[in-house]
């Protein structure tokens, strides 16, 4: 069958193509088949109301810059293709490797030209600095000692504004999606982390200073004297150009690669000028003793995710073995980085807020994903990079079922249904406004009327029933099966409904905290990138002064989590599931010689029993045989002979459930790479004093909500503040009085600095005025209203709760109209 791109609308004459390139593989119909139903589509006239979906942000580019762009996403592309035919002609993986590395060269090429040619967002990043650290929202740590690089402290602004950022990540996911939550141990033993994989993967390559010992991050190292080299006016373009690519490849070059660079350069230490030694692997987890003895190795956790996994047999009986289901826990993670740079951006003890969401591996649909069908998302697919393509906007049920006809697949699932009735909900019939052999094909494929829940299929199919078979067979076009309409199971962008969902719900969180949408994006992982046991993985990318910046992976983690645990603890991280029809398995088991086992692990007996109990019939069939071939075999940690467990008893049984090891959807949030991402976003510079910088914060994140400004210090001030502070304090709203001397514009500034939304101004007519009424300024705009003192700390709540909007407290209460001074 020839590739069918879905619909070549035509309006005002241009043709615009429907599908993106990374969907061409939806075979849909044949050539015929397609060429008898178009001209059946309906008359003309009714052309001109079809609404399209026309990626605007992203078409709407300069004509002269995508032009010295064009060779460069060329360059891309071909590289893209080249690989993708390696993949199919079965090359060797390193071969692969290489042509990857090259492609992310030309993609980093590319991005540096985009951003260097579109004009950027004027920001000062040294001023905003300046205000970080003069107003203490945070600091390097012990910075009276001198500070320690990749290590900071939060102070008083810091910790409200990411406590803040926390209540709402609370009340946004784990209260609304009614998730559990866990606090686990920081301190994690060894074997934890050797079934995760963590003790022999978790590794970034270090250089050493062979007379001072001083350590050096080796792709840094190389990185940062090529820049220097590079800068030098000396070099030619030539060999410019060539070291600018060794930079984009060193991210995925090998230890080797990079011993060979530092050899044909000759690098020597930064620091002292001496030589260096050879590259070593450096585990990025810092290495505990636990307990006195020292016995017991052990490591401070490197993320909060083992917490929750280790936890799940547990989890799943307090939700009465129920999938699916998600925990959440928020805590701290420690990585013991080389060289630390770049601020918050990379620590070595941060901020983590993880979800792990359970399900069954053959159905990852989301009950909710209804809820934000039409949520419009800026997608960097995978497919994308490769042909050097820009990002695309889209909604996320486009990106998780595909664009039209191909979302509906075989029709066989509840959420393609759901998938037909999103497509039907503006249509009549499938394909223009008379009905078709494509209707013909989905009746067919749908064989029963839908529940009601489907509104909109309901009301098409019961439609199609009322005509009679012969009226159906003279529908126009040629009849066809559901997989040459659709293509078959198609997969969109986003693997499933429950990844698309929380990629929703992150977009919505962070859009709501006060991220830039402009400066928002979903770009997925390349295969290389992609842990080998993943099915897809996005990073919500936040665009600051550093570039994009990685705060959110939403990762289909699939089973290997909890396989890798059941593995390292011998305990089954599954769930029994009902079968519909009971059926007959072999079942292996083994009897094991009890007093044998007491007088050999006297306390330990109790949990050896239970690890052999708990053996599936795959993994006793491996003992047996083990203990056959080489007379010993080791259990949970405990080495076992023959004369332990004698016999396995071998037999059918009937069983009524199926045993199941869940997949894992799982957001990750990096607190302080969003917090640093949010201050770049709502840092701002008065237009008409360059000296007055502030945050734009939300109110609903802002570390203080609202300001108390006297006007005077004279005693008859006071009652009125005093009555403000309380009644505000009362209603949990933080705030700050500020009574100092300076002028009403310095005290302004000194707040707008601090993010606070709203400001209180206790006045004379305040004082004087049987009315006792008050100025309620906001931050960003400056406008102020004049309204009674009683009122205002009722209107500050619903404005800090966000359930009610400035522009309507202008336009409930007079303006009040004062010139704003700083002198």
């Amino acid at each position: 069958m020839k590739t069918f791109q879905l619909l070549s609308f035509v309006t005002k004459g241009a043709q615009l193509r429907y599908l993106p390139n990374c969907l061409r593989s939806a075979e849909i119909f044949t050539s015929s088949l397609r060429e008898k139903l178009v001209p059946e589509w309906g008359s003309k006239k009714h052309a001109s109301k079809r609404k399209l979906l026309v990626n605007t942000n992203h078409l709407k580019m300069d004509a002269e810059i995508e032009k010295q762009l064009a060779p460069l996403r060329a360059r891309v592309k071909e590289q893209g293709d080249l690989i993708r035919q390696m993949k199919t002609d079965g090359a060797p993986e390193m071969d692969v490797k290489k042509l990857v590395q090259e492609l992310k060269s030309r993609k980093k090429e590319l991005e540096d030209m985009t951003l260097k040619l579109y004009p950027q967002d004027f920001f000062d990043r040294a001023k905003m600095n300046d205000l970080i650290k003069r107003r203490f929202f945070y600091d390097n740590s012990f910075a009276i000692y001198g500070g320690i690089t990749g290590q900071y402290d939060y102070g008083p602004l810091g910790c409200d504004l990411v406590d803040n950022m926390l209540t709402e990540w609370q009340k946004h996911f784990v209260i609304q999606e009614r998730m559990l939550k866990v606090n686990c141990s920081i301190l994690t033993p060894e074997p934890v982390l050797k079934a995760s994989g963590h003790v022999d993967k978790f590794a970034d390559y270090m250089v050493k200073d062979v007379k001072t010992g001083e350590c050096f991050r080796l792709d840094h190292l190389i990185k940062q004297y090529f820049e220097k080299y590079i800068a030098d006016k000396k070099v030619s373009q030539e060999e410019k150009d060539e070291i600018s690519r060794k930079i984009n490849l060193l991210d995925d070059m090998t230890m080797k690669e990079m011993d060979d660079i530092v050899k044909a350069y000759d690098l020597k230490s930064p620091s002292t000028g001496n030589n260096l030694t050879d590259a070593v692997e450096f585990n990025l987890m810092f290495p505990i003793s636990i307990g006195p003895s020292g016995n017991m190795a052990g490591f401070l956790r490197p993320e909060t995710a083992q917490g929750i996994f280790v936890n799940f047999k547990r989890l799943l009986e307090y939700n009465q073995g129920k999938l699916p289901f998600a925990c959440a826990q928020v805590g701290n993670a420690y990585r013991n980085e080389i060289s630390p740079r770049s601020g918050l951006l990379r620590v070595r003890e941060f901020t983590m807020a993880e979800i792990e969401h359970f399900c069954y591996p053959d159905n990852k649909s989301h009950t909710k994903f209804n809820q934000v069908a039409d949520t419009e998302m800026v997608l960097y697919s995978a497919c994308a990079q490769m042909d050097g393509e820009s990002p695309k906007r889209m909604t996320i049920t486009e990106a998780v079922r595909g664009l039209g006809v191909t979302s509906f697949g075989l029709l066989e699932t509840a959420s393609e249904v759901e998938a037909l009735d999103y497509y039907l909900r503006d249509r009549s019939y499938i394909f223009g406004h008379v009905p078709s052999q494509a209707d013909v094909t989905v009746f067919e494929a749908l064989r029963q009327a839908p529940s009601s829940e489907f509104s909109h299929v309901t009301r098409w199919f019961h439609h199609i029933s009322s005509f009679e078979d012969n009226e159906k067979r003279n529908f126009p076009g040629i009849s066809g099966t559901i997989v040459d309409l659709t293509g078959g199971r198609h997969k969109g962008l986003v693997a499933n409904e429950t990844l698309g969902y929380y990629m929703a719900r992150i977009q919505q969180y962070l859009l709501k905290i006060g991220i830039n949408p402009k400066k928002l994006r979903f770009r997925q992982h390349l295969g290389n990138e992609m842990a080998h046991y993943a099915c897809d993985c996005w990073d919500a990318e936040c665009l600051t002064s550093y570039g994009w910046i990685e705060c959110v992976g939403c990762a289909d983690r699939s089973a290997y989590d909890l396989s890798q645990h059941t593995k390292g603890s011998g305990v089954r991280m599954s769930v029994e599931r009902p079968l519909k029809e009971p059926k007959i398995v072999d079942s292996v088991v083994a009897l094991p010689d009890k007093v044998a086992i007491g007088k050999t692990f006297k306390k330990d007996a109790k949990v050896v029993q239970e690890a052999l109990a708990s053996l599936s019939s795959e993994a006793a069939e491996d003992m047996d045989k083990t203990l056959n071939e080489v007379g010993e075999c080791v259990v949970n940690g405990f080495k076992l002979t023959r004369s332990m467990v004698p016999a396995f008893k071998r037999e059918q049984k009937k069983i009524h459930v199926e045993e199941i090891i869940p997949s894992v959807i799982e957001p990750s949030f990096g607190i302080g790479r969003i917090f640093y991402s949010l201050l770049e976003h709502t840092f701002r510079i008065r237009e008409d004093d360059e000296k007055r910088t502030y945050f734009a914060l939300p109110a609903v994140v802002a570390p203080i909500k609202v300001s108390v400004l006297p006007l005077s210090n004279k005693t008859e001030f006071i009652p009125f503040v005093t009555q403000l502070a309380d009644t505000l304090t009362d209603l949990n709203l933080p705030l700050r009085v500020d009574d100092s001397t300076g002028s009403i514009g310095r005290r302004y500034a000194r707040t707008d600095e601090i993010g606070i939304p709203f400001g209180i101004t206790v006045d004379f007519d305040t004082v004087n005025n049987l009315a006792h009424t008050v100025t309620l300024r906001e931050r960003n705009s400056t406008e102020q209203v004049r309204m009674p003192i009683d009122e205002v700390p009722l209107i500050i709540r619903h404005l800090a709760d966000g359930k009610l909007q400035w522009k309507e407290v202008t336009e409930k209460w007079p303006k009040f109209v004062a010139q704003e001074t700083t002198k």
